[in-house]
């Protein structure tokens, strides 16, 4: 016969009373399956008679996430301790050549800087006005196709009108930020966050004595403004670096967030832990011989599946020097 105790249970399910008669409490299990029987609660009225908003998985989610099924290549017994993820060679050696191709471009933006990027290039230009323009082109992003740049050239206006952008109707590239829902928003917020500073140069400046990283570390955090997303402010920040602007260098990913780079290393490095991600990307970056910067556009294209130029030409092929050191570093030789 079962036992029940003072407080109307079970002995045995009881916290007090096993503990008084030194029986061992028996874990509570309950079952893994909903119960369909019973009705979703309604949400309360508010003051004044209107119902509460409630959050729905209809057309337009209220987290905007979008849900698609990533390609995979066939298994094939593929294994390396580098991309744990990866089962088959095809994405290992799709992987190898996106990031071959994002090594090449970052060699081009420093070496021979294509269209806009040579006039942010420009050390005889006005800083402020480059900075902007560095700005515009991460915000926007370059197109795919012959004239990547056409876009950004009808917007920009000069940083000293204090004028806004043209953006009605602006066409934007594969990593855009700009919303035409948003308007303004997010340039007014960023004109404000170097208004606060003094200066575009100030706020991307910072303190004298810090490192390249730590320089691009802090600009990436306080860049987190309204709309200006993850991509956006990664590319900004190695364009600027790459093309001599400030003294930046990127020391992490910055991974995090439903954005294409991080999803894709979460696929490709087998874990989902932003640090250990960090930890096994530079390892990646390190056994290839590519800069750590080359996994941030490397990593969108491979997830996305279909190649951003960012700004080079359409015909350009993967950077071949880079290609031989990741092959040979993921085992495709």
């Amino acid at each position: 016969m079962p036992s029940f105790c003072r407080h109307n249970r079970l002995i045995q399910n009881c916290p007090i009373c096993s503990r008084e008669q030194s029986i061992e409490l028996r874990p509570i299990v309950s079952s893994g399956t909903p119960r369909a029987s019973v009705a979703p609660r309604e949400p309360r009225p508010r003051a004044g008679g209107a119902s509460a908003p409630r959050s729905s998985g209809g057309a337009r989610g209220g987290t905007g996430m979008r849900v698609r099924r990533l390609a995979r290549g066939a298994e094939d017994g593929y294994r390396n301790r580098l991309v744990p993820g990866l089962k088959s060679s095809a994405d290992a050696e799709r992987l190898a050549q996106e990031l071959a191709f994002s090594a090449g471009r970052l060699r081009r933006l420093a070496a021979n800087p294509p269209g806009s990027y040579a006039q942010v290039a420009d050390a005889q230009s006005d800083l402020e006005e480059r900075t902007w323009l560095a700005f515009l082109l991460a915000y926007l992003c370059p197109l795919d196709g012959e004239d990547p740049f056409a876009a950004v050239r009808g917007a920009w206006v000069s940083w000293s009108s204090g004028d806004d952008p043209s953006l009605h109707a602006v066409a934007t590239g594969p990593r855009t930020a700009h919303e035409p829902d948003r308007g303004m928003v997010t340039i007014d917020a960023y004109r404000a966050w170097a208004q606060r500073a003094g200066s575009q140069a100030a706020a991307f400046g910072g303190e004298a004595g810090w490192t390249q990283e730590r320089r691009f570390s802090r600009a990436f955090e306080r860049l987190s403004l309204p709309g200006f997303h993850r991509d956006a402010r990664f590319d900004l920040l190695v364009t600027l670096g790459r093309l001599g602007v400030y003294e930046v260098r990127a020391g992490a990913l910055e991974i995090g967030g439903a954005n294409e780079p991080t999803l894709a290393a979460k696929r490709v490095l087998g874990i989902g832990d932003s640090m250990l991600l960090e930890r096994r990307a530079a390892e990646l970056a390190q056994a290839c011989e590519l800069p750590l910067e080359a996994l941030d556009l490397g990593l969108f294209n491979w997830g996305r599946g279909k190649r951003a130029t960012l700004g080079v030409e359409p015909s350009a092929e993967p950077d071949s020097q880079a290609l031989a050191s990741t092959k040979a570093a993921l085992g495709l030789e």
